[in-house]
C-alpha cells in the first residue's frame, strides 16, 4: 500500500506510475478522499472541543449560580453527544473509503523497469544454458507422462474436476525427490530457515500481501471465511505481521514446500491439456524480509538462489526482466525465469521473483527499528519462486527424455530416488 502523505507530495509522480502500468491517474481522486477524511476528522475534533468547553462553562455558570446559562449550556452537551455518534460513523467512512482505494492501487515500478504493455515487452537480461540436440522428436509432458503410466488427467478429473493431475509410481517419486532437492539446496546452501506454516489464512494475511481485496475471484474460500493459500508467499511474509523488528537481524530468509491452490479465474481456455495451469500444485517458496538499504541487493541474490536449481538440474533458461505492464500487483521490479520445454519448443515462466519495497510491509503494518534512531521504518518484503515443482517436473520430463520414451534422472536427483536412474514405463 502507498502512503497518502506520499501520493500529497508527489500527485505528478504517483499518476506517471500508474501510466507505465497502463492504468488511469488516481491522485486526484486519492487526494480528494484525502481531504474529506481530513475535514471530518476536524469537525470531529472541534466537536470534542466544544463538548470539553462547554461542560467546563456549566460548573463555572452553577458556581455562579447562573443556572439559566447553565442549561443553555447542558442543552448544548446533550445536542453535541447525540450528533457525535453520527460524526463519529462519518469519520470511520472516509477512513474506509480512503484505505480501500490505497489498497487497490499497484506499486511503483523502478525506474529502471522497462515501460511496455504486456509479455511482449519484458527485457532478457541473461541466458544460460542451451537447449538440447536430440536426433529423436521431442514430445509434450503430458503425451511422455501417459505414455509412461503414470500421469492420469481423466481420474484426477473424475476426482476433482478439470486442471488436476494424479501422478502415480515413479513420476510421483520424481515429483517428490524435486520438492526435496529445491527446499534442501536452499536451506543448507543458501541459508534461508525452513517453515512449516498453515494453508488456510485468515483474510488480514491475504490483504497484508496484497492479493486481497482486489485479487478476491483467483482465491479459493472456505465455509468459515479462511482462505487457501495460493503461495506460501502468503504465510512466510506474515510471519512480521504487526511486528518491531531489529535492523542488525535482518535480513531474515524463509522457505516452505507447500501446496498452492488458484481458481485460474482469468485463464479460461489457456494451457487446458496437461499440468502446466493447475487449481493444486505444489512450490518452494522463498521470503525475504530486509531493510530499505538492501532490497535492491537481495533480488538480485534471491533470483540468483532461484536460478541455481536450474543450473544444478542442468535445464536450459532464460532471465527476464518484467516491464511496467506484465509486472504483479504489489512489484517494483520482477525477474522471470523462464525454462526451455522442447515439446512446447518454447519458454515457459518457472519462477517470478520480486522486490516490493514496503509495499507489503505497511499493509502489515511490519517496522524495524534503526539503532539510534527513535523512527520507525516499514520493512522491505521480496517474494519468489524456488521453483514451482510441478513445472520443473514437466522441464525434466521433457528435457531428459531418450529415444525410447523413458525419462533420464537428472544427477542432482539421484541421491533422493532410491537407486532409480530412470523413468520406464509401467509393467
Amino acid at each position: 500500500m502507498l502512503d497518502i502523505k506520499w501520493i500529497r507530495e508527489n500527485e505528478g509522480a504517483l499518476d506517471a506510475a500508474l501510466k507505465k502500468r497502463g492504468a488511469e491517474p488516481m491522485a486526484a481522486s486519492l487526494i480528494a478522499l484525502d481531504d474529506t477524511r481530513r475535514a471530518v476528522i476536524q469537525k470531529l475534533q472541534d466537536m470534542q472541543s466544544r463538548r470539553n468547553a462547554a461542560s467546563k462553562e456549566i460548573g463555572i455558570a452553577l458556581s455562579q449560580r447562573n443556572s439559566e446559562l447553565a442549561e443553555k449550556l447542558k442543552a448544548e452537551v446533550a445536542t453535541i453527544k447525540e450528533t457525535m455518534p453520527a460524526a463519529e460513523q462519518e469519520e470511520r467512512d472516509a477512513v474506509a473509503a480512503l484505505e480501500d482505494a490505497l489498497s487497490r492501487i499497484p506499486n511503483i515500478p523502478f525506474d529502471d523497469v522497462p515501460v511496455g504493455k504486456d509479455e511482449h515487452d519484458n527485457v532478457v537480461t541473461r541466458v544460460v544454458g542451451e537447449k538440447p540436440t536430440w536426433t529423436h522428436a521431442a514430445k509434450e509432458h503430458y503425451e511422455i507422462g501417459e505414455a509412461l503410466g503414470y500421469m492420469d488427467f481423466e481420474r484426477a478429473t473424475k476426482l476433482s474436476g478439470s486442471r488436476f493431475t494424479v501422478l502415480t509410481g515413479q513420476l510421483a517419486r520424481l515429483e517428490r525427490a524435486l520438492g526435496q532437492f529445491m527446499i534442501d539446496m536452499h536451506t543448507t546452501e543458501h541459508g534461508y530457515t525452513e517453515v512449516s506454516s498453515p494453508l488456510m489464512v485468515k483474510g488480514t494475511a491475504m490483504f497484508g500481501t496484497g492479493q486481497l481485496p482486489k485479487f478476491e475471484e483467483d482465491l479459493f474460500k472456505t465455509t468459515d471465511g479462511r482462505y487457501l493459500i495460493p503461495t506460501a508467499e502468503v504465510t512466510l511474509t506474515n510471519l512480521v505481521a504487526e511486528d518491531v523488528l531489529e535492523q542488525e537481524k535482518l535480513p531474515l530468509r524463509f522457505t516452505a514446500l507447500t501446496p498452492s491452490f488458484r481458481s485460474e479465474a482469468g485463464s479460461a481456455g489457456r494451457d487446458t491439456r496437461g499440468m502446466l495451469r493447475q487449481h493444486q500444485f505444489w512450490k518452494c517458496e522463498l521470503v525475504s524480509i530486509t531493510d530499505a538499504e538492501s532490497s535492491v541487493a537481495e533480488h538480485e541474490r534471491m533470483t540468483e538462489c532461484a536460478e541455481n536449481v536450474l543450473k544444478r538440474l542442468g535445464l536450459h533458461f532464460r532471465t527476464m526482466t518484467l516491464c511496467t505492464g506484465d509486472m504483479g500487483f504489489g512489484a517494483r521490479k520482477t525477474y522471470d525465469i523462464e525454462v526451455w520445454l522442447p515439446g512446447q519448443d518454447t519458454y515457459r515462466e518457472i519462477s517470478s521473483c520480486s522486490v516490493c519495497g514496503d509495499f507489503q510491509g505497511r499493509r502489515m503494518n511490519a517496522r524495524y527499528r534503526v539503532k539510534d534512531d527513535k523512527n520507525l521504518k516499514f520493512v522491505h518484503t521480496l517474494n519468489g519462486s524456488g521453483l514451482a515443482v510441478g513445472r520443473c517436473l514437466i522441464a525434466v520430463m521433457e528435457n531428459y527424455l531418450n529415444e525410447d520414451g523413458s525419462i533420464t534422472v537428472p544427477d542432482a536427483l539421484l541421491p533422493y530416488m532410491g537407486g532409480l536412474t530412470k523413468i520406464e514405463r509401467a509393467a
